[in-house]
Parts: C-alpha cells; structure tokens; sequence
C-alpha cells in the first residue's frame, strides 16, 4: 500500500519589500575615526604577523610610567651630581647662568617703574627657568652618554620635541597670565588702586601692610606650587622619551602627590639656592643656575624609571 505524502503549502509573500540599494557605495579608504587594532606587544618595529606591516610602539599611557620611592637625601645628590656636570663642560654652562643673571636685572629694571609686575615677572622667572635649562639638559644627557655638550647641540635641543614643548609652553603661558592677573586684583582690592611704592621694596614690604603681604604670598604660593608641580620633571622627561605633554604633566603631578616630603624638600632647595644666588647682584646665578638646571635632570632620572623602550 502506498502513502502519498502531503503537498507543501507555499509560503506567504513578505509584506515588507527588499530594499533598495544603496546609492552610496562603501568608501574604499579606512575611516578616519576609526584606528586599525595595533599590536602593543610588539617591539619597535617588530612586524605584525598579520599583515605582515612593520607597527610603531605606542608612547606610555600617562599613569603607566613608573616613579621610584625617593629618599630625603636623595635631593642633594642630584645637587652634588649637578655641580659635577657643570665642572665638566663650564663654557656652556656660564652661557646659561648669564642669561639667568641677565634676568634677575631686567626684573629690577621692571621693579622701578612697575612694582606691581614685579613678583608676578618674578613667577615668569620660575615658569622661563625649566625652558632656559633644556640646553643644559641636553648637556647632561650627552655627559650622561659618554659624548661631548655642545653650546649648538644644546641650544637646538628642544628642536625634536617641538610639538609636545610647544603645548607644554603654552599650558604654562596661561599659569603665567592668571598668577599677573591675580597679583593685580590683590594689590588693587589692598591699596584700592595701584600704589606708587617710588621703587622702593621696602616700602611694599612695610608691616602696615601685612594684610597685603599675607594675601601676595598665599596667592603666588598656590601659583608657585602649581607650576612646581607640573614642570618638575615634565620637560627632562619630553627631551628624553617620546612622550605627549600631557603624559609628562601628570607623571610629573603624580611624582609630587605621591611623595610630598621630598618633592617639597627639593622645592625648598631650589627656592633657598636662588635667593641665596640672586643676593650679591644676582651674581651667584651665573653658577647656581646652571648647577639647578643640570641637578633637574638628575632629578629626572633619579625619580622616573628610564624604559629602554623609551629612550631615544
């Protein structure tokens, strides 16, 4: 006996039509939005198995450098190791001192006709200082090397980062502008205008106003600290590795929070050998500035772990 199997019943047509196609075609080049998966794991210039294409590693993640645990003797050795760098290439670093000396003048220049510029020039002064000692960076760096400083070498220096110092520069610039504007509202809201001190500091620092000198100090404190913190090893570390300005910013603000003691230490070294410097004359500067500036690097080096992957 035979079955004979059922017909199968057609299907239902779709109430919703096929779509038109697009009138607009894949574009045959990558977005510009959209990065290609790069292999982080790779070393420089290790080619990718995938495609076969030689990939860059990537510059370290801001929080991904690591900083070592400092000592609070750890200061005066990038001081001893400082003044060691400035005995062995001294024509190079009087260059500097005296571009330093030449500053501690034009603000008493400044001071005789505009005293209320002067401590915020004076916050100019801490803001030019890092940029001024890029030079003597770099000198260190060659020392560091085994090679010879150069006065050319070292005034070119920032000529590989000039991008990231660029940015840097000017992130320091607007600090610059706001500490001048708030040293003028506190002398207009103080003496309900500007004074006319006739030149004389002693005048401004009269005990009769230290209402006034409480509210100066406490303002460019905060300025002071402010710069100290973002600069402190900023820009050694930006002459050194390939690394963006905002990535040595915060390595260089997680350095002083994370060890406050001996960052302020430090700070207090630097403040105490200027003032000392700039007593007879300003004269002093000529040695203690590029001493500060090559013991900076030290500093650098000594609180920032150098990645052979990094270094260039």
């Amino acid at each position: 006996m035979s079955h004979t199997s059922a017909p199968t019943p057609a299907p239902f047509p779709s109430p919703f039509p096929a779509p038109f196609p697009s009138p607009f075609p894949a574009p045959a080049f990558p977005s510009p939005f959209s990065s290609p998966a790069v292999n982080d794991n790779s070393a420089p210039g290790q080619d990718d198995p995938r495609n076969g294409q030689s990939v860059t590693r990537r510059a370290p993640a801001p929080l991904a450098v690591e900083l070592r645990t400092l000592r609070l003797t750890d200061p005066l050795r990038w001081l001893a190791a400082g003044w060691a760098d400035f005995c062995r290439c001294p024509g190079l670093g009087l260059f500097y001192g005296t571009c330093f000396f030449l500053m501690g003048w034009s603000l008493v220049k400044v001071f005789e006709h505009a005293p209320a510029w002067v401590l915020a020039l004076s916050a100019g002064f801490l803001l030019m200082g890092p940029f001024m000692c890029l030079g003597l960076y770099q000198a260190s760096l060659r020392l560091e090397r085994g090679e010879r400083p150069d006065l050319g070498d070292s005034l070119l220096a920032w000529d590989r980062r000039t991008g990231s110092l660029a940015i840097f520069g000017f992130v320091l610039l607007v600090l610059e502008m706001l500490w001048g504007r708030a040293s003028l509202i506190v002398f207009a809201v103080s003496f309900d205008g500007m004074p006319d001190f006739k030149g004389s500091l002693l005048a401004l620092l009269d005990p009769a106003n230290v209402e006034f000198i409480v509210a100066y100090v406490l303002v460019g404190g905060v300025f002071a600290a402010l710069i100290f913190a973002v600069s402190v090893v900023s820009i050694p570390m930006i002459l050194d590795r390939p690394v963006d300005a905002i990535t040595a910013g915060l390595t260089s603000v997680r350095l002083v929070l994370a060890q406050p003691v001996v960052m302020l230490w430090w700070a207090a070294l630097i403040a105490f050998t200027v003032l000392l410097a700039m007593l007879p004359g300003f004269l002093g500067l000529l040695v203690a500035g590029p001493v500060l500036g090559h013991a900076s690097w030290h500093a650098y080096r000594g609180a920032v772990v150098q990645s052979s992957s990094d270094s260039v």
